[in-house]
């Protein structure tokens, strides 16, 4: 599609702010009116429009999809995202291990343990650390704990959340990605851990490498979305 438009405006209204472009205010891919919480996350929706070119590229609008989807899906019910959030609890990476006499172990408890940690402490809860292929089932208080912080996010927190956590398997990092100040790089790089470990024993594929920096690119764009909220 050809550019359409020449200006880009911001403005803030009795709901929240909106993007326009060329005065018309815009909305979301589900019909109804696209209005953000914030100041700051109106400017990257808008950011979003005004680097276009000549012809627009649907896949460059990464905060656009996000705040549509907040509001077209997560704000109607939540109660999908919450599940299929409370699911990566159960099989989050950094729970699970190498065997203790490999290598990788050390590596992983040097990496995953001050995050998942500190995930602990934060919300009140304690999870299992796994080696092996065994499942071992969180408790119920941890997954009651939980269920409880997913359910107090706002919309387009959920949003950013469900993102970050599905582009890394992991919801430990996916919650410590909701820090203030946080180094998303050093988490994205956490969350491949055993992938970077494994690719420096046997080489590195270009094909696999250029999936994994859309990836990145996705969850340091989901992070910023959080961020900006």
């Amino acid at each position: 599609m050809k550019r359409f438009y020449e200006e880009v405006t911001i403005a803030r209204t009795e709901q929240g702010w909106i993007v326009a472009l060329d005065g018309r205010p815009l909305k979301t891919q589900g019909g109804q009116p696209q209005v953000v919480p914030t100041e700051a996350l109106a400017e990257r929706l808008a950011e979003e429009w005004r680097g276009q070119g000549e012809v627009i590229e649907p896949a460059s609008f990464r905060h656009r999809d996000m705040a549509d989807y907040a509001l077209d899906v997560v704000s109607g019910d939540r109660s999908e995202v919450v599940q299929k959030l409370l699911g990566y609890a159960e099989t989050d990476t950094l729970c699970f291990r190498a065997d203790p006499e490999e290598p990788l172990y050390r590596r992983q408890q040097e990496v995953w343990d001050p995050i998942v940690s500190a995930m602990e402490a934060r919300e009140g809860v304690k999870l299992h650390r796994i080696s092996g292929i065994l499942h071992r089932p969180q408790t119920a208080e941890t997954r009651e704990k939980l269920h409880a912080r997913l359910e107090a996010l706002d919309p387009f927190t959920l949003t950013a959340l469900e993102q970050t956590t599905s582009l890394s398997a992991s919801l430990c990092i996916g919650l410590e990605s909701l820090r203030e100040g946080v180094d998303a790089e050093a988490l994205w790089n956490a969350a491949n851990l055993e992938e970077d470990w494994q690719a420096d024993l046997w080489g590195r594929d270009e094909e696999a490498e250029e999936r994994r920096a859309k990836r990145k690119s996705d969850f340091l764009a989901a992070v910023g979305f959080a961020r900006a909220v």
